[in-house]
């Protein structure tokens, strides 16, 4: 009987020990500030601004971008999500996970491995 309790003792702190001494993992941040500003990749084009909302369009569609369609965002992390708004009533939302923000770059890819890369045209 005491035989058993000191094993299990000794289980227990070993495997407290072992609990303890593992670091949490860091959750990647992004300065939420950087992303404000008109950014393209190619022919598509998304303008983040301030308070959270934000406009796209593509220029190969022949959309300007007083035509483009208007979404919102957050930034929580490295965790990016739009929200379209549709015309025709309705929203969709889009998350992405950012791998890259820097004054001049964009870098983020979705749960499906879709990379996007974009860079700033103007603030």
């Amino acid at each position: 009987m005491m035989k058993n309790t000191v094993s299990y003792l000794t289980m227990f702190l070993l495997v407290s020990i072992l609990a303890v001494s593992c670091e949490p993992i860091e959750e990647e941040f992004f300065e939420e500030t950087l992303l404000i500003g008109k950014w393209q990749s190619g022919t598509l084009f998304y303008k983040y601004l301030g308070g959270g909302t934000g406009a796209t369009w593509d220029t190969v569609d022949d959309v300007t971008e007083e035509e483009a369609q208007e979404f919102t965002w957050t930034l929580v992390n490295a965790e990016l999500t739009h929200i379209h708004i549709l015309e025709i009533g309705g929203s969709v939302p889009k998350v992405y996970t950012l791998t890259e923000l820097t004054s001049t770059s964009l870098k983020y890819h979705d749960d499906f491995g879709v990379e996007f890369s974009f860079t700033k045209v103007t603030i």
